[in-house]
């Protein structure tokens, strides 16, 4: 780390209160030259240890930065990983303030529910399907606290991977559904059609990004547990959504799971 205590207390700090507030602050990346990936994981772990202090729980972890246009635009090569903790899981078909958020985006993906620890490193992708208890249609809401998505991937990092929300849908046992990279999803706003895509946009195979997790895991000495979430990553673009708007994701195998924003 190249940050002292202090800083990172203090990125911590100002993350939190944009999130609370809704107002979302410059790049980290700018306000703190110094910051570096093992500052930026360092300040999420600091948010979430607060969050766990005011009762909340962590119910799982999200993985970012899974499509190659947005490695190449942060110039990364692999990548990164937020938490989901239980106030930030809505139920299918829920209501949701759009005013809590900055500036909110909204990803189709597929959901795991875990029925065995995943402990890397060494974890493979027919370890994570052998693991898997049930997989679920979800959305994932994601809102950066730095102004206008002006993010490098210290900055995302440090804002828990830009997470802030996952509303799910049915539970299917893994063992009822077809080979996930080639599962179909439709994306749309308010009954229109935006996005198209599939389990193959995630890494090649959305198994692939969790096995990717559980390894990231172990450096930093946790696991993923039996019960546990895992949002792997995108199928397709993440359009911004506002007040008023519907979003609905149609996946062909799973069926589908929506969110309405007022």
């Amino acid at each position: 780390m190249t940050l002292t205590a202090e800083q990172r207390a203090e990125a911590a700090r100002l993350l939190r209160h944009a999130e609370h507030r809704a107002a979302p602050i410059d790049p980290l990346s700018t306000l703190l030259p110094g910051l570096d990936l093992a500052d930026a994981y360092a300040v999420q772990q600091d948010n979430i240890a607060r969050r766990l202090a005011d009762g909340a729980s962590v119910v799982g972890h999200k993985v970012g930065l899974t499509a190659a246009a947005m490695q190449q635009l942060l110039g990364v090569d692999e990548p990164d990983f937020g938490h989901l903790t239980d106030d930030m899981v809505h139920r299918d078909g829920a209501t949701v303030l759009a005013s809590r958020y900055c500036r909110p985006r909204v990803e189709p993906e597929i959901c795991f529910r875990l029925a065995e620890p995943l402990h890397g490193p060494g974890i493979t992708v027919d370890d994570v399907l052998d693991a898997t208890e049930s997989v679920a249609p979800a959305l994932e809401i994601v809102d950066s606290r730095i102004r206008d998505w002006r993010i490098t991937l210290l900055d995302t990092v440090a804002d828990n991977a830009s997470s802030a929300g996952l509303v799910c849908g049915a539970w299917t046992p893994l063992a009822d559904v077809p080979d996930l990279a080639t599962v179909a999803v439709d994306l749309l706003v308010d009954g229109e059609r935006v996005a198209s895509g599939s389990g193959r946009e995630v890494l090649g195979h959305p198994a692939a990004t969790v096995a990717w997790l559980a390894n990231t895991l172990a450096a930093f000495g946790t696991a993923l547990e039996p019960g546990q979430l895992v949002l792997p990553g995108a199928m397709t673009t993440a359009p911004f959504v506002s007040a008023g708007q519907k979003i609905e994701a149609r996946f062909g195998a799973l069926g589908p799971v929506s969110v309405t924003f007022v």
